[in-house]
């Protein structure tokens, strides 16, 4: 990925990215996202992308512009529901190994198997045992199940502070549009900050291997967050531009006798547009 060192210069100096800026270093971004896409289906590649971090860090929305301008075919966004009876009696990481990527496929968790390392230990869903083992297990399966059967693996952690948290939590009570991001189970986090804290300091030590490290994306500005993660994605990864061939476009058939323009079946819409 081609690194302009002016504009990260100019973003050092002024600690602000304009929606402008944004917006045109993202597009830049999305034209590698999909290079990067043409290299794994040609590769027949498989990439798993973790996003972990505190709620309201930002996990949905930089997923929202990786998939944004990507194939739903190549990029694939997982985000599980809570466990149901069944699930709740597996091997813990089992429900997302259905979901590991294929030949050609690149697989973005919208939070993961680490869930048992956050939420559920610090609401003591986990017993102290089964925990003890996930943790211990966790960085083995992820070496000998996804890294040595040649899946590439990157694993970040969106962190924001506990003022700007608040802040978000608060902005999304005042706006409808948001109202689906809120349960009990996520604004308890902020009551519980330092007790996520802890959990997630461990999880991070105990699971930060040479071959699965954790990356720590801070997020308090979402902007640059979005930018400096997706770019570090790229970065991380040995892809290269891949000439697509493109098709050409054919002259249309002759129009047939007593044609006409348009559907004449159904009933449309009305246009209040």
């Amino acid at each position: 990925m081609p690194k302009d060192k002016q504009t990260d210069a100019a973003w050092a100096a002024s600690g602000k990215i304009s929606r402008k800026e944004f917006e045109k270093e993202l597009a830049k971004l999305q034209v590698e996202l999909t290079r990067l896409q043409t290299w794994v289906k040609g590769k027949g590649a498989g990439i798993i992308v973790v996003f972990e971090g505190r709620d309201t860090a930002g996990k949905g929305g930089v997923i929202s512009r990786i998939t944004a301008r990507t194939s739903p075919r190549v990029y694939r966004h997982v985000a599980l529901p809570v466990p149901s009876d069944r699930e709740k009696t597996q091997v813990f990481i089992q429900r997302y190994i259905a979901h590991f990527p294929a030949a050609g496929e690149i697989v973005l968790f919208d939070r993961s198997w680490y869930n048992r390392a956050g939420v559920e230990r610090v609401m003591e869903f986990v017993t102290d045992e089964d925990y003890e083992r996930f943790i211990t297990m966790v960085p083995v399966v992820e070496r000998e199940m996804i890294v040595n059967n040649g899946i590439i693996l990157r694993k970040y952690f969106l962190d924001v502070s506990q003022d700007e948290q608040r802040r978000r939590f608060e902005a999304r009570i005042k706006d409808p549009v948001k109202h689906w991001k809120l349960s009990p189970m996520d604004t308890e986090s902020v009551r519980r900050w330092w007790d996520y804290t802890a959990a997630y300091q461990r999880m991070i030590e105990a699971t930060h291997t040479s071959w699965a490290p954790w990356h720590i994306v801070p997020a308090d500005n979402k902007r640059r967050a979005r930018l400096n993660l997706i770019r570090h994605l790229l970065d991380s990864i040995p892809y290269k531009k891949v000439d697509v061939d493109l098709p050409k476009i054919p002259k249309a058939q002759r129009r047939p006798k007593n044609a006409t323009e348009g559907l004449s079946a159904g009933q449309p819409i009305p246009s209040h547009y």
